[in-house]
């Protein structure tokens, strides 16, 4: 999921959840026990920071201003910090899921990043990567408990808030993907595909208003 798509989903960029209750309930899909966070709620930042969080702190607020006309090259530090795991081990494993998924090869790449995220459960990246390989293999409830995992590590993690909105469209919920998209624009303005996707949603779920 890298700027509106969980892999390639035709018409948007390049990215990979409120949803109600202890169960998702979607129109004509139901995924019981999948718990997703409230995107209302944004938990109290910690008090102490190391100088890693203070510079991505420094770039998601570069990144939230609408004028920036560099955006993408912030975007790609973030993107960069994101994928750091704090262990060669882990990025090698990280780096060969990628590759896997870039050769559709969703197996290889699932194995990789069950490795991963039973390894290193607090590396937000790796949850995220394993949302993607599961919404292309369309297993959808195993996708939405991975954003889950990766917005209670990183809830400002833009990439995936979009990437669900695009899940929750296609499962048919537009107010859940509407509310997805608005909070990845927040974050992220300059996010390619997310203005478009705000504009259709609007237009379905509140009608002529958008």
């Amino acid at each position: 999921m890298a700027g509106v798509s969980m892999a390639d989903e035709p018409g948007q960029g390049e990215m990979l959840p409120p949803i109600e209750g202890p169960g998702v309930e979607i129109p004509g899909t139901e995924i019981p026990g999948t718990e997703l966070p409230d995107l209302e709620t944004k938990p109290e930042k910690p008090k102490v920071e190391s100088a890693e969080e203070a510079h991505l702190d420094a770039l998601l607020a570069d990144l939230a201003n609408p004028a920036n006309e560099n955006w993408a090259q912030t975007q790609m530090q973030i993107e960069r910090l994101w994928k750091q795991s704090g262990s060669p081990s882990m990025d090698l494993l990280a780096e060969r899921a990628e590759k896997a998924i870039k050769q559709k090869d969703l197996e290889v790449a699932l194995d990789f990043l069950d490795d991963l995220t039973r390894l290193a459960p607090d590396f937000a990246e790796g949850w995220k990567m394993r949302a993607t390989v599961h919404f292309m293999r369309e297993d959808y409830r195993k996708a939405l408990e991975d954003v889950a995992r990766t917005l209670a590590l990183e809830p400002r993690h833009f990439e995936a808030i979009a990437g669900l909105g695009l899940m929750l469209d296609r499962l048919g919920d537009k107010k859940g993907a509407l509310e997805a998209y608005r909070l990845a624009h927040e974050i992220h303005p300059n996010l390619p595909g997310a203005e478009e996707g705000i504009r259709k949603l609007t237009r379905e779920v509140e009608g002529n208003r958008a």
